[in-house]
């Protein structure tokens, strides 16, 4: 398994241009098997959920073509309705797949999602919603499959009860070519899904928010194809804004300005972080001492729950005590003990809430006693070097950017979690300046 080197103490600097958005990228993929018309979507991330997906998609007799950054995408025919279960393993969006096989075949076979292991991320809000729309959906746990059929899609309204990112994004793309009209009540709002709403529209889709938490679509006989740019990744931005920060230095982020990112910019606001706003990016910069402040993850708009872990990193390096209380997922402080390992001071435990089913986005019932859903950080703290393991993507990142800041030389195994969502995430870092190598195992031999 492959792993990274990390010496720590350098400052980074420079100028660097992140990705495109993995949570749009993989589910324009998705829709993009809605129409049998070519379709091009630019600015694509080279991480490992991309080529698994796009692995999916071949199965299926999709024609994927992969030039630099552009995928250029022909599902003028689908020849497969089932996907594979080792294959779904490795990309949680897989499930999505159910709304375009539905859509065109009339039938889907879907197993379990993959991807990390974030909590118990109930794929029971999207089997739920599918539902809705006329179709017949059964899991057989023998086989690990949901069994979906359906002889005409057809519009309703459907109210989620609980956010569902994931599940809003499925029920549009099925939505767009079911008969009559679709209403979305207590609808996802991340800007994420306005980007995928765009793709749509471009193709022929006709969908629209009208108001807060509700999304209408009127469905369509067909769609056709585009050509689709990806904005930035915001969960990148952030993580290249925190190793600025951590490391005493200064990042300029091309484009950084283009998607929001204004709940991080305010919590940088009260823990005195520098940043200046530019026509063509964003700089990042370490201005003073860094002030302990809380934050709360939730659903958008909010903190972001993707931000959690670097953040705790940062609130290492910042004056008091700082808190942080995770509602969307129930057990996601999983990397604390490898902090902990690293030097960090942290104290997991459980808040008291008045009304924990409003309060927390997680379903109750996959909630254990033992699991944290607040942390205490106590700073500023001097990181030292320590061999830890990555257990999911941001998870990962978090481990670099301590091992960024720390005395020593870290060792950072699992970082293929990382690469699902970064892009040579080591040579980038490299090029501001930091000292990290990745190892592969033929090194070694």
């Amino acid at each position: 398994m492959d792993k990274f080197i990390v010496n720590g103490g350098k400052s980074l600097k420079g100028s660097i241009s992140v990705s495109g958005s993995k949570n749009v990228a993989l589910k324009t993929l998705v829709a993009a098997c809605l129409t049998s018309e070519e379709v091009v979507i630019e600015n694509i991330p080279h991480i490992s959920d991309f080529f698994a997906m796009l692995e999916i998609m071949e199965d299926l007799g999709v024609s994927v073509k992969v030039k630099d950054h552009t995928a250029i995408i022909s599902a003028s025919e689908i020849k497969n309705h089932q996907i594979s279960l080792d294959k779904a393993a490795l990309a949680r969006t897989s499930v999505m797949f159910i709304s375009p096989l539905l859509a065109r075949l009339g039938e889907a076979i879907i197993p379990n999602p993959g991807g990390c292991r974030l909590g118990a991320r109930p794929v029971d809000r999207i089997i739920d919603g599918v539902r809705s729309l006329n179709v017949s959906v059964r899991y057989f746990s023998q086989d690990g499959y949901f069994h979906a059929k359906t002889k005409k899609l057809i519009g309703s309204t459907y109210k989620f009860d609980k956010n569902s990112h994931t599940g809003t994004e499925s029920l549009i793309i099925l939505s767009v070519l079911a008969k009559g009209k679709t209403i979305l009540e207590n609808a996802a709002e991340e800007p994420e899904i306005d980007e995928l709403i765009e793709f749509l529209n471009q193709m022929g889709a006709k969908v629209k928010r009208t108001k807060k938490r509700r999304i209408e679509i009127i469905g369509v006989e067909k769609l056709h194809g585009t050509t689709f740019k990806i904005k930035p990744d915001r969960n990148e931005i952030v993580t290249f804004a925190i190793a600025a920060l951590l490391t005493k230095g200064d990042i300029f982020i091309k484009d950084a300005n283009s998607v929001n990112i204004d709940d991080f910019l305010a919590a940088l606001d009260k823990c005195q972080g520098g940043y200046d706003i530019k026509k063509d990016g964003i700089r990042f910069y370490y201005k003073s001492p860094l002030k302990a402040i809380d934050v709360q993850t939730s659903c958008y708009p909010g903190f972001m729950t993707d931000w959690q872990a670097p953040w705790a990193v940062l609130m290492t390096s910042a004056d008091g005590i700082s808190d942080i209380h995770e509602t969307v997922f129930e057990n996601k402080f999983g990397y604390v003990t490898d902090l902990r390992r690293m030097g960090a001071k942290i104290e997991e435990y459980r808040p008291k809430v008045k009304d924990p089913y409003s309060f927390y986005n997680f379903n109750l019932k996959d909630d254990r006693k033992s699991y944290a859903h607040a942390i205490k950080i106590t700073g500023p703290t001097q990181l030292h070097n320590a061999v830890v393991r990555s257990i999911d993507i941001r998870a990962g990142a978090a481990l670099v950017l301590a091992a960024l800041v720390a005395k020593g030389e870290s060792t950072i195994f699992g970082i293929e979690k990382l690469d699902r969502g970064y892009e040579v995430f080591d040579k980038r870092l490299k090029s501001l300046g930091a000292s990290i190598k990745r190892v592969k195992e033929k090194d070694e031999n």
